[in-house]
């Protein structure tokens, strides 16, 4: 069964996968944090994405090009037809993040695991260790539409607009200017902060502690407190973009908003740009 109570039908319950494990037409892909993760165990006829290499460019610091990407699907099989269920770790950071790219290249049939990872394991769900290997579909996705995704000259020119709502998702700490990175995360800026203007809501405070989402009820009251309403165009943010893209995923998908986009060049391009306003909360020494 899938999920319902909110603004679209893209949330599969662990039940509904838990019945659709030998469906043909539906292909489980977990996405993760930790890369290795996949291999200690996984939903039986899942293929794992690696977001490090295969999600995105580590040359250019971009999402994957279309030919990358059409590559990708067609080697895990998956076709114009379909059903494409991801899930992952920390709460479908990173199968949010794919779910987005997803969108950006026009693929329709796509929905997350509600709870991901951690809610299949804490209910000692099926689980495999066998890697699957599917013919190859041939798909060939369509050009990026970037309707979906905010570049830092969306941002720059409209700081002050009372129109333009900025959302960063990061930890009280990285917003406040404690630190820049979460522990062991690689990707650093220079400078510590906010985007001038920016609500500081938690991705962490979307999900219950089961993993599993919110109601739309409560994650409407959650927006609503920090200004953050339908009227208004919403740009989220984080570190590189995959915790802003489950933000993102909460406002568009689940909550209807129309004009959300995704900044994924996040606060590692905005923190170590020249000449560009950042905001601190707490005292940084010096």
């Amino acid at each position: 069964m899938t999920v319902s109570g909110y603004a679209k039908d893209v949330l599969v319950s662990a039940d509904w996968a838990k019945a659709n494990l030998d469906n043909p037409n539906v292909r489980f892909v977990e996405v993760d944090v930790d890369t290795t993760a996949y291999d200690q165990s996984h939903i039986p006829g899942a293929v794992a994405w690696n977001w490090t290499s295969q999600l995105a460019d580590g040359v250019r610091r971009d999402i994957a090009s279309r030919e990358e990407f059409s590559r990708l699907l067609s080697e895990s099989g998956i076709g114009p037809d379909t059903q494409v269920v991801l899930y992952g770790d920390n709460n479908n950071w990173f199968a949010a993040w794919a779910y987005w790219q997803l969108k950006l290249y026009g693929v329709e049939h796509v929905r997350l695991l509600n709870g991901g990872r951690k809610y299949w394991l804490d209910h000692n769900l099926p689980l495999s260790t066998d890697t699957p290997s599917y013919a190859a579909s041939g798909i060939q996705l369509s050009e990026a539409d970037f309707s979906l995704r905010a570049f830092r000259d969306d941002i720059l020119p409209r700081l002050g607009d009372d129109g333009l709502a900025l959302v960063d998702v990061r930890s009280p700490a990285e917003f406040n200017g404690e630190v820049i990175a979460p522990p062991g995360m690689t990707e650093t800026a220079q400078r510590a902060g906010h985007i001038p203007g920016a609500a500081s809501i938690p991705w962490a405070q979307q999900v219950r502690e089961d993993g599993t989402f919110k109601s739309a009820e409560e994650l409407t009251d959650l927006y609503a407190a920090k200004g953050i309403t339908s009227d208004r165009d919403t740009i989220a943010y984080c570190r590189i973009g995959e915790r802003s893209s489950l933000s993102w995923f909460v406002l568009h998908e689940l909550l209807g908003f129309q004009r959300v986009r995704n900044y994924d060049g996040s606060w590692t391009e905005w923190g170590s740009m020249v000449g560009v306003p950042i905001e601190r909360s707490v005292a940084v020494p010096a």
